[in-house]
């Protein structure tokens, strides 16, 4: 490894050493998988992993996030989110993040609690902050920590470290919950949700791996990653279309811009 990324594995060695016990919201992606992946190293039985399962979170995702548990060999509970339930969440204001967040930290903690143990971690890293995340303020407020920003780990960092460490994550798409895929003020419905899961779990069954369906009413616009364009328009072109619109959506889109994080958020 480089000098850089090595003394930044020392310090969050360090941070997961002396924080001694934790819970860790483990959805199963790039960051938490390491995050979890060092703490069993590093604590053993005392750290536990938590997944929350929800109507925004789907069942594809769920089953890697089990699967990369089992791997890891740490312990690992599933708890159930209900953010869909919370009315300032459904109206979906530009600060929705932060009941999600505010719910299931405080889930978390409840079974920190209950478990004798110290600290609630999350995986966000330091390329986290030239976003829009209304969340990291309910994680400040619930005490919440993050070893990886506190280490100074970049996204390309943790990709890196986790091939190192041969984690299967170490290539996989970034992933968001369903409720990404609806701009600000869209009400987030169970129906809804259903319709752009069901288009991106079809899109992913024809061979695309970075791609987003954002809900504009009856419109599909579909994010796929700069490499996937030519399948999109070409070869693949109609079985897109019969995809999406099976799933309830009368006109499909491409976005010529491509996949990006938080394309929603350009509204603000």
């Amino acid at each position: 490894m480089e000098p850089v990324l090595t003394a930044k594995l020392e310090k969050i060695r360090e941070i997961i050493s002396s924080i001694e016990s934790c819970v860790i919201g483990f959805s199963g992606g790039v960051d938490s998988t390491l995050l979890f992946a060092l703490a069993v190293k590093l604590l053993g039985e005392r750290a536990l992993a938590v997944t929350a399962t929800s109507q925004t979170y789907p069942e594809r995702e769920l089953k890697e996030a089990c699967d990369l548990a089992r791997m890891i060999g740490g312990r690992h509970r599933l708890i159930v989110s209900e953010e869909l339930d919370i009315p300032e969440f459904r109206d979906n204001p530009r600060n929705r993040c932060y009941y999600c967040k505010k719910e299931l930290f405080g889930k978390l903690r409840t079974i920190a609690d209950e478990e004798g143990l110290s600290f609630v971690l999350d995986g966000t890293n330091s390329d986290d902050a030239g976003d829009h995340r209304p969340g990291k303020v309910a994680a400040g407020e619930l005490g919440v920590r993050s070893p990886l920003e506190e280490a100074g780990f970049t996204k390309d960092d943790i990709r890196e470290l986790s091939r190192e460490m041969a984690l299967p994550t170490w290539d996989k798409p970034a992933f968001a919950c369903l409720s990404s895929r609806f701009p600000y003020g869209t009400a987030i419905t169970a129906e809804r949700v259903g319709k752009v899961g069901i288009a991106e779990e079809s899109l992913r069954a024809l061979g695309f791996r970075t791609l987003r369906v954002r809900y504009h009413d009856a419109v599909a616009r579909i994010e796929l990653g700069e490499q996937e364009f030519s399948q999109a328009v070409g070869p693949l072109r109609n079985e897109i279309i019969r995809c999406v619109k099976n799933a309830g959506f009368t006109y499909v889109a491409l976005d010529l811009q491509g996949y990006r994080t938080g394309a929603m958020n350009e509204l603000l």
